[in-house]
């Protein structure tokens, strides 16, 4: 079982955990919380190859409402012989049958 690591940045005086805790409190990726570390959505510094993330900052985002992304591949619509997208309907779940 892996113990939480709680680190104090000295500079700031802002407790920071280590991205894997981080995506444990966050149920987010690691990859995810990196993306947004660089764009700076999230505060936090790196330390060699590893990111520390401020829990405030982290607190902080979760704590704010974000629309969710896409869930899967977008189908492209078809197109017919005219050049026209057209899109089929799946009505074979229809309840008068």
């Amino acid at each position: 079982m892996l113990k939480e690591i709680r680190l104090l940045d000295l500079n700031t005086n802002r407790e920071c955990i280590p991205t894997v805790q981080a995506v444990k409190r966050a149920g987010l990726s690691k990859t995810y919380l990196t993306q947004l570390l660089r764009k700076e959505e999230l505060a936090g510094f790196q330390l060699g190859r590893e990111w520390l993330i401020y829990t405030d900052s982290l607190e902080q985002y979760l704590a704010t409402h974000h629309k969710p992304g896409p869930k899967g591949p977008r189908k492209k619509p078809e197109q017919n012989h005219t050049g026209i997208a057209t899109m089929h309907i799946d009505d074979s779940t229809d309840s008068n049958s």
